[in-house]
């Protein structure tokens, strides 16, 4: 394997803060590497310094000579006044590459080559700015956050593209569906300190929870060892020879390995006492359009207590837009959105970060309240919130101007808790998030009493806290999909491919042929069918308590090895048979409805 980037020793700080310390990796021709890292920790700005954006403090990077490279920044900027096609080539639009430079575009939803930069949003400019790096087909890609930005479908077009041929990639992101699909090497930028993985995101997390747990039982055994020698260091001998100069520099480098602390995994935040009526929310047959383009057409919607919806969809279908309606923000063209009066809305938007930058981040909570109340006489600060999210005491009292762009979107969400809502819709809500606040914020929606709506593009995600989708279509087209977003993808598979209505075990068509479900002739379940729906309810209900526990306890760091590997083993089987019991409840579903 040729060597395309060498680097060794790469130290970077800003002031007193350290971002990373005399690190050191290598990436070889056609390797595919992910690096992951918690939000401030310098993963952009290691990108930066890679790219010849930034400098650094000391250590080397030593490129294959001749390599090009093609660097996609988190917030690319543009001269306004040119158009997509200068923007894509720098000018130099030769025949052949505005054809290849149409075809990708389009795959971006950019179709006019010929407007100008400054008309575009800030989510065209980063598609433009996608394109012009695959475009000029650089040796090494360098992508921050590919996926911001993008609906599902570029997402999986992107997803196809990267994975071809032998491209040589590295990209920060927090994708994780995208992450596994694209990557073969992970590495982990943690504590100062760069960690190689050398495999896709699931081995990643296995590996990696075996380092934390060895690391952990190395600490254990240097306390142990420590107590001693302290014991011995206490009672002074007054006649040190040779031997005990070495036992006496041995005890402090004990010392320091004894003293390490691991960031302990964070406790589910549970509260019980949010209350929300049986009146939620219903759409009562609402319409609504923008000229050519229609939204919602006698949309109607009745919201049930503690649903947990998903909201997907291509840019432009309308899913923010609906988000605006609900809250009252736009008004509908007609029906109208009734409201229980028990509904407290915590909104999580795309436009929402706006801040005193000049305000610490705990007075920024504590302007809010100063307490959340979790109900059985527990009650959550300000500065526990924060830390709950990851933000430790030091970070908590600086100014809100010194965060970084990930940061500032946690700080937000923390925004949006604080005010203790029984009713949460989060808008995009996993960009620039890092993937252990991903984690937090999956758990706590996992565990949140009231209701909740997520608008995402990130299918893992959505996976792991939605039940229920609306698939928004285009052209007021909205399907109502009783799922999470992997069912509903197998599910429209089959119904492209024209196997909706077979069960997908050896081929063989179900009882249940697809009927048109809208005439009262249409066909209705057997009792067999009927019987066989209620035992899929249970046994799906018990496979899905099973992989929540299975998922946690992979994730206590309490296991030992071969428990890691015994549970890591059944989680995939697990899932493959959840996923087959689902699909045939849908399909008795469809049949029924």
């Amino acid at each position: 394997m040729t060597p395309y980037l060498d680097v060794q020793h790469l130290t970077k700080s800003f002031g007193a803060l350290t971002l990373f310390r005399d690190i050191s990796f290598s990436i070889g021709e056609g390797q595919k590497v992910g690096l992951i890292a918690k939000n401030g920790t310098g993963k952009s700005t290691l990108l930066s310094i890679l790219a010849g954006k930034e400098g650094y403090d000391s250590g080397d990077i030593v490129f294959r000579r001749d390599l090009k490279v093609g660097f996609l920044e988190q917030s690319p900027q543009f001269d306004p006044d040119e158009t997509v096609l200068d923007a894509c080539f720098n000018h130099q639009g030769e025949e052949e590459k505005v054809l290849k430079a149409k075809q990708v575009l389009t795959q971006l939803k950019i179709r006019d080559l010929h407007q100008k930069m400054g008309q575009l949003s800030g989510g065209q400019q980063k598609r433009v700015a996608l394109a012009n790096v695959l475009l000029t087909e650089p040796d090494l890609i360098i992508l921050d956050e590919p996926t911001n930005h993008l609906d599902l479908e570029m997402i999986e077009w992107l997803e196809g593209y990267l994975g071809r041929g032998h491209r040589t990639l590295l990209m920060v992101t927090h994708d994780r569906f995208f992450l596994d699909r694209v990557c073969s090497v992970i590495l982990e930028l943690d504590d100062h300190t760069v960690y190689t993985y050398r495999g896709n995101y699931a081995y990643y997390l296995e590996k990696r929870q075996e380092r934390i747990d060895n690391k952990r039982a190395e600490i254990a055994r240097a306390n142990n060892l420590y107590r001693t020698e302290l014991e011995w260091m206490r009672r002074m001998p007054q006649a040190r020879g040779h031997k005990a100069r070495y036992r006496e520099e041995a005890f402090y480098e004990l010392e320091k390995v004894a003293k390490q602390r691991l960031e302990e995994r964070q406790l589910r935040l549970k509260a019980s006492n949010i209350y929300i009526g049986s009146k939620i929310f219903e759409c009562q047959y609402i319409s609504k359009r923008f000229d050519d383009t229609i939204i919602l057409k006698d949309f109607y919607y009745n919201f049930s207590r503690f649903e947990k919806m998903g909201i997907v969809g291509n840019n432009g279908t309308g899913k923010s837009t609906f988000i605006k309606m609900l809250l009252g923000q736009l008004p509908v063209d007609e029906g109208r959105i009734i409201i229980g009066d028990t509904v407290r809305f915590g909104y999580f938007s795309q436009e929402g970060l706006q801040f005193d930058e000049q305000k610490k981040v705990i007075d920024v909570i504590r302007d809010i309240a100063e307490y959340v109340d979790l109900g059985g006489g527990r009650k959550l600060s300000a500065s526990q919130l924060l830390q709950h999210f990851l933000f430790n005491n030091e970070q908590q009292y600086n100014y809100v101007y010194k965060l970084s762009g990930g940061e500032r979107r946690k700080l937000y969400l923390c925004t949006v808790l604080m005010r203790n809502p029984n009713f949460l819709v989060l808008d995009e809500p996993t960009n620039d998030l890092d993937i252990v606040t991903l984690q937090i914020l999956e758990e706590y929606l996992q565990d949140f009493p009231g209701c909740v709506i997520v608008v995402s593009h990130d299918r893992y995600f959505m996976d792991k806290v939605v039940d229920h989708l609306l698939v928004f279509r285009g052209q007021g087209d909205i399907k109502d999909f009783p799922g999470n977003y992997t069912q509903y993808r197998q599910w429209a598979a089959l119904e492209e491919s024209g196997d909706a209505g077979k069960t997908g075990k050896a081929g063989k068509p179900a009882e249940a042929a697809k009927t048109d479900y809208r005439h009262d002739d249409r066909r209705r379940l057997s009792y067999k069918e009927k019987r066989e729906m209620e035992q899929l309810e249970k046994d799906i209900a018990a496979l899905e308590e099973e992989q929540h526990q299975l998922e946690e306890a992979l994730c206590s760091g309490t296991l030992s090895i071969d428990e890691l590997t015994e549970k890591s083993k059944r989680l995939p089987l697990l899932k493959d048979e959840l996923d087959e019991k689902s699909m045939r409840w849908l399909e008795l579903s469809e049949i029924e409805s």
